[in-house]
């Protein structure tokens, strides 16, 4: 893994994530090997090279809401995938990161 770029390595970590879970960009980031990599995560996800397979919509920020400049459409897309992959929102629009949270 340490001959990977930066971004290689937040997609592989991306990849991990369960259809039916969410990560924070800051959990991301953490696995992917520095904590203060959060806006990197963001940066790397907007330039997506795969998205039939690096499923950054289950990326979400670290209360639960969904991206305002998703990169698929707008907010309600990316809240629209995680709704079919079985994510549930909370009554304010946030993902109910009790349940949703993916932790390994």
């Amino acid at each position: 893994m340490n001959n990977k770029n930066t971004f290689e390595r937040i997609y592989d970590i991306v990849r991990q994530i369960p259809c039916g879970k969410v990560a924070t960009y800051g959990q991301v980031a953490l696995k992917a090997g520095n904590p203060r990599w959060s806006r990197v995560v963001g940066y790397a996800l907007h330039v997506n090279p795969d998205p039939s397979t690096i499923k950054c919509h289950r990326v979400v920020n670290r209360n639960g809401e969904t991206s305002k400049a998703f990169a698929f459409g707008g907010e309600d897309v990316q809240r629209m995938l995680l709704e079919e992959e079985g994510v549930g929102f909370l009554p304010d629009g946030r993902v109910d990161m009790e349940k949703y949270l993916w932790r390994d």
